[in-house]
């Protein structure tokens, strides 16, 4: 499991370039479009890239048949400084990109097998692609590394920048809170876990006796939402990204017909198969079943933390010293209860973050508090999947507003940093355009490209 979630995806849907609607180029004759260097541009691979955005729901500026083959020419000239100046990314590191990636597809589409019908490939062949494509997406921001460098920027040169901005380009902060929570699991009876417990070994027996398989039990009965739809599967991972509890168990087994024997985890009860080992990674399948809470104990939870909140009302106690010694998130209690925004870095969410990176029953019970207020209990599912109960105190709000060098100069700075950034590249890009043969097919020619430069009078 992973610390945060079972699995962290994090995939960038860029220049995927595979033939994915081969049906819809039926007795359509390939063509060169562009040539970059020694590198060609295909009719095929525009259209595939087309069609792949689409599915993605992306919009472009501009046409796209104008747009994508300039994004592909520009991928090709990174790729080329690349080789001159021997940038290499890992294997392992591509090798994760191409199972987070497979996984996220698998997840969107619905099943390997429905991916290898809509691609019209098969899963070995949409892997290798994927493991070209990854590599060239690595490969590109490392050499964007090198040309970007370490941007310093001063203060002074942060100020001045913003002074010299017209009133409507100065950007506009969106309101920002700061949260403190501190939560309380109901308690579970021992009876239940029990219940739970056999479940498991039913379902360990009926897989042994060749009843059903363990992927059917998966996609039935699990209750992780990330993997039961894929039986209960997920791809290759190091032991790094899963918890120590999980880890123990997946990477000790030696035999993919025998199942685990049932283990908990912070996420529930699990039993586990081997699919394949390969060095140090391993695929496996799981089933999760997460113990339910009587209703009787929510309630007694519900009245602990209507109890704490108004002694932290009347003085009795404060809110910080109550999350330190009371609060059962292990995230917050030795920060004083205080939510931090994986994102930033810092304890400031927008309201749209605080509900997709926190909770959205959270985001709700703090819309309506004022600053210093604390909420009644309520009831929330955390980071775990768990149901749990809470109370939280808006620390401080910071109202939406126009950018200032006081208030939001950490954001500010970022700003101008990315701009250089952007404008080092822009720079880079044109340069590059002058000592490299393109060419164009004619009927391609008549665009508004973002880089002039590419026709060569």
């Amino acid at each position: 499991m992973d610390k945060c979630k079972f699995l962290k995806v994090s995939v960038c849907l860029l220049l995927f370039g595979m033939n994915i609607a081969a049906h819809a180029q039926d007795n359509v004759i390939d063509e060169v479009v562009w040539v970059v260097g020694d590198e060609a541009i295909f009719k095929s691979d525009v259209e595939n890239e087309r069609l792949h955005a689409q599915y993605e729901n992306r919009h472009f500026d501009g046409d796209p048949y104008c747009v994508i083959p300039e994004e592909l020419a520009v991928q090709k000239l990174f790729l080329h400084q690349a080789e001159i100046d021997s940038v290499e990314v890992s294997d392992q590191e591509v090798l994760q990109r191409v199972e987070d990636y497979a996984a996220y597809l698998i997840e969107q589409i619905g099943s390997k097998e429905k991916m290898e019908e809509y691609y019209e490939k098969s899963f070995t062949q949409i892997r290798e692609q994927l493991r070209e494509n990854q590599r060239n997406l690595l490969t590109v921001k490392e050499v964007q590394k090198n040309i970007v460098g370490d941007i310093q920027l001063t203060p002074s040169e942060v100020r001045n920048y913003f002074s010299k901005l017209p009133s409507d380009s100065i950007p506009f902060i969106p309101t920002q809170v700061e949260v403190q929570i501190i939560t309380q699991e109901p308690k579970v009876s021992p009876e239940e876990i029990e219940r739970v417990k056999a479940t498991l070994r039913d379902y360990t027996e009926r897989i042994n006796k060749g009843e059903t398989s363990f992927s059917t039990l998966a996609r039935l009965y699990s209750e992780d939402p990330g993997s039961a739809r894929q039986g209960g599967e997920y791809p290759f991972m190091e032991r790094g990204r899963l918890i120590p509890e999980f880890a123990n168990v997946v990477f000790n087994l030696t035999d993919p017909n025998k199942i685990s024997k049932v283990f908990e985890t912070e996420y529930g009860f699990h039993i586990a198969q081997l699919i394949e080992k390969r060095g140090n990674r391993v695929s496996y399948r799981h089933i999760l079943l997460k113990p339910k809470v009587d209703e009787a104990e929510v309630d007694s939870a519900l009245n602990r933390l209507d109890s704490l909140a108004n002694d932290i009302r009347k003085g009795k106690i404060s809110f910080d010293e109550a999350a330190m010694w009371v609060s059962q998130d292990k995230d917050t209690r030795n920060n004083h209860g205080l939510l931090a925004n994986p994102q930033t870095s810092t304890s400031r969410f927008e309201m749209s973050d605080l509900s997709y990176l926190i909770s959205q029953e959270v985001a709700k019970v703090v819309e309506g508090l004022q600053i210093g207020e604390v909420s009644q209990p309520f009831t929330m599912i955390n980071s775990k999947g768990k149901e749990v109960c809470a109370i939280v105190k808006l620390k401080n709000r910071i109202d939406g507003h126009k950018a200032t060098i006081t208030e939001d100069y950490q954001r500010l700075k970022d700003i101008v940093t990315q701009k250089r950034e952007q404008e080092k590249l822009h720079k880079w890009i044109l340069d590059k355009q002058r000592t490299t043969y393109v060419r164009i097919n004619p009927k391609w020619r008549n665009c508004d490209f973002k880089y002039p430069g590419w026709i060569k009078n």
